[in-house]
């Protein structure tokens, strides 16, 4: 099978957020699955900010001209192998020779640029795919001109494709002005486009999809309802029949407790008392915290946005600070949160400390030295912190809500069964009422031992999920 992936960023090379983190990890879990009955591939811009230690690599394969509307452009492609897949590299430095991958005034022309790149660049290489999948709004244009513009060609005729959507918030809306100018859509395409008097990029790529997944079995029901479905849920209805969900994996090598150089003691679930208590101790230390070895740590690792249940954390965390606990935050976001944790901190210099800062070393050793890892989200398509603190034995306490829901299931003290605790309504109460649960389960060491073994123990590998995708992949 010959399997083309199409996006905006990929690890180790560009990366704002969990689509870097799919980009960079399933394409080498498919391979492993497959071996040499898998050729699959990975296209995305060169942007200004890849390493040069990639950059030096890099092989060009070609240069050609990209016609878009009434623009000519000039187009490099470069090849990098990784992990037995191959990801090749747009150029143009108009486009991407810019201090940030989006939040331009033109990233609407950027991306256009890059999907009609992507369709002229198969002929180039000798390369038509079985299936193009192509992942969020920057790589929709892929499929919508696949099925405008070359689908009479022979070529391209057989292709199948897959759009993945892992944040429906984010939708790539412009207005319908620029329709032929920017996008070089004609009249006759603007039904496939048009949605609410606007272009959808997104809508359009539902429409012209063959299969349509989501980064969650649950996020795939959600974003069918009005209240998740950010404005498109009467579309994600009427082709509900596309719509699919696997949730994403982790890399379990990266995030290995018993081998990860950056937390102070390796430990396994057979050895994961002594090695808590060791990493309890150094983040209490670095943190500024008293080392108490019996005081439960609540640990948050995240972006400081609303959605995130900050709101929740804001109206109960005085009334949990009363309790003996420690809480610990790592993260940057909106300035009334910053605000907020820095004078709550203030108040409670015993009790709280905050970090803000992205360290992704940092944020290892909280995983491994935090008891109960928190993550009330108010919307959450997959997730991936909830996963990382299970591999290292901090308990996830989490909303009901998207992957949240299909990776973490409530922990039952009469049977044993279940990975961490969950609450279901978005309600500061609710989310206090999990906490105390949790907190009171960490004072039972029996059951305590039983409920972090639990949450070791669950196979987030990515391996699990590519054997869902090439099942999807197989069956178009």
């Amino acid at each position: 099978m010959k399997l083309l992936f199409v996006g905006a960023e990929a690890l180790p090379f560009a990366s704002t957020g969990g689509l870097a983190d799919v980009l960079g990890s399933l394409p080498a879990a498919l391979k492993r699955e497959e071996g040499d009955d898998l050729d699959i591939r990975v296209v995305l811009p060169l942007y200004q900010s890849i390493s040069e230690k990639y950059r030096d690599k890099m092989e060009k394969v070609t240069e050609y001209y990209v016609q878009l509307s009434w623009r000519n452009q000039y187009c490099g492609l470069y090849s990098y192998e990784l992990n037995d897949v191959t990801y090749y590299f747009i150029d143009n430095q108009y486009y991407f020779s810019r201090g940030n991958l989006y939040g331009n005034f033109d990233d609407g022309e950027r991306f256009a640029f890059f999907c009609m790149a992507v369709m002229e660049m198969m002929p180039k290489i000798g390369f038509f795919p079985d299936v193009l999948h192509a992942h969020d709004w920057q790589s929709a244009l892929s499929i919508i001109y696949l099925r405008t513009k070359y689908n009479w060609m022979q070529e391209y005729r057989g292709i199948k494709t897959v759009y993945t959507i892992h944040n429906i918030d984010y939708q790539g809306i412009y207005d319908l002005s620029i329709l032929g100018d920017v996008f070089g859509l004609s009249d006759y395409e603007h039904s496939i486009v048009e949605y609410n008097g606007m272009i959808n990029l997104t809508k359009g790529a539902i429409v012209c999809c063959d299969r349509l997944s989501t980064v969650s079995s649950r996020y795939a029901e959600e974003i069918q309802m009005d209240y998740f479905a950010s404005g498109l849920q009467h579309i994600l209805r009427m082709y509900s029949g596309k719509v699919m969900g696997i949730v994403n994996g982790i890399d379990v090598d990266y995030y290995n407790a018993e081998t990860d150089p950056v937390i102070k003691q390796n430990f396994t679930v057979e050895t994961v008392e002594e090695g808590k208590a060791a990493n309890k101790a150094e983040l209490q230390k670095v943190f500024g915290l008293p080392e108490s070895p019996t005081t439960p740590v609540i640990a948050m690792v995240s972006r400081l946005a609303s959605h995130k249940g900050f709101d929740l954390v804001k109206y109960a965390i005085e009334r949990l600070l009363v309790r003996d606990v420690q809480f610990v935050l790592l993260g940057t976001g909106e300035a009334d949160l910053e605000n907020f944790f820095e004078g709550l901190q203030k108040r409670y210099p015993e009790k709280v400390s905050i970090l803000l800062a992205y360290n992704k070393d940092v944020s290892k050793q909280i995983y491994a030295g935090a008891d109960i890892f928190l993550m009330p989200s108010k919307s959450e398509p997959c997730g991936l912190a909830q996963m990382i603190a299970s591999r290292y034995g901090t308990v996830p306490i989490v909303r009901e809500v998207g992957g949240l829901y299909d990776t973490i299931h409530p922990y039952d003290p009469t049977t044993g069964e279940g990975n961490g605790i969950t609450f279901c309504n978005y309600d500061a109460l609710d989310m206090l009422d999990a906490i105390i649960r949790a907190v009171d389960l960490y004072g039972d060491a029996k059951q305590w031992e039983t409920l972090r073994a639990n949450a070791m123990k669950v196979d987030f590998s990515w391996s699990v999920s590519a054997k869902k995708y090439l099942d999807m992949y197989n069956a178009l």
